[in-house]
């Protein structure tokens, strides 16, 4: 599974854990990824989506064919 939200490109970023004597050691942060299947009515069809949370939010504001078309405008497929 491709932890990058299709919408947004959200993708996981590292970072240092600090623990109390201050040894840092590396860890990464990963984006909250869901699968969403969405109708889109122009193609007749369900379409799914691996979506971060502020992208299921997004496609909530947008609709699902403004997002869709965002999608493929950065080059990805439905």
């Amino acid at each position: 599974m491709a932890n990058r939200c299709q919408l947004t490109g959200a993708q996981p970023v590292f970072g240092k854990n600090v623990s109390h004597s201050h040894r840092r050691t590396s860890r990464r942060f990963d984006p909250n990824i869901q699968h969403r299947r969405y109708w889109l009515p122009s193609e007749g069809r369900h379409v799914r989506l691996t979506l971060s949370a502020k992208g299921v939010k997004t496609v909530d504001a947008l609709g699902i064919e403004a997002a869709v078309a965002r999608i493929r405008a950065r080059g990805g497929s439905v």
